[in-house]
């Protein structure tokens, strides 16, 4: 299992890093990101911090722990810039919270975090074609969540990207423990969302491959 959108006490998570990463390894995990809730008001604060650990553990373990954010409920206009300025500080996993319906995410946000070139567009809700087909030019990852009310819209996700050839990934949104995954879980998860154990091999392919770029570019 790799899961690329998971949260610490940095933002609404309950674990420090050091016991998310280790309770992730517990359950089997080959790599994680951390990517905490941020907007203009706190990214600094949460990257520099994110980027600290993550350096330190790898001094001491060779396991994939990677930097990131989570853009949240922002103006979809301040989406590029602050991919960019994230990017800067040391993100290595810029995640956009999509328009999952089950929070007033702000209309266009989808569009506008295809557009700036983000790593991840999280539980995406009712997405539409046009902005799958916008991910798979740009191969930006669309996730099938894992977490209660966002994946209401895993199924309709799901068909969209298979439809036209755009990648998919499976990440928790992990905020405590329980919410954490083994292989089995994250199977049963895939099916859930009318997708076939081979899908679900090409889902890790895929975020094998992100991992892989990420550690290519250091």
């Amino acid at each position: 299992m790799i899961d690329l959108h998971t949260h610490s006490l940095f933002s609404d998570g309950v674990l420090i890093p050091a016991e998310l990463v280790q309770r992730a390894k517990a359950k089997g995990y080959e790599a994680l990101a951390i990517t905490d809730h941020a907007d203009r008001s706190n990214l600094d604060w949460i990257i520099a911090r994110i980027v600290r650990f993550c350096e330190d553990f790898k001094k001491k373990s060779d396991f994939n722990v990677f930097p990131g954010i989570e853009l949240t409920h922002v103006l979809p206009e301040t989406i590029f810039p602050l991919t960019q300025e994230a990017r800067k500080l040391g993100a290595q996993v810029v995640v956009v919270h999509g328009e999952t319906i089950v929070e007033p995410v702000p209309p266009g946000t989808n569009r506008a975090a295809l557009e700036a070139g983000v790593d991840i567009l999280a539980h995406p809700g009712l997405i539409s074609k046009t902005e799958v087909l916008l991910a798979k030019g740009k191969g930006i990852l669309l996730e099938i969540s894992a977490r209660r009310g966002h994946c209401l819209t895993n199924g309709h996700v799901a068909r969209l990207a298979k439809d036209v050839g755009a990648p998919l990934i499976l990440d928790t949104d992990a905020h405590e423990p329980e919410d954490l995954l083994d292989s089995a879980q994250a199977l049963r998860v895939i099916l859930g969302a009318g997708l076939v154990e081979a899908d679900w091999e090409n889902i890790q392919k895929n975020a094998k491959n992100f991992v892989g770029r990420i550690l290519t570019e250091k």
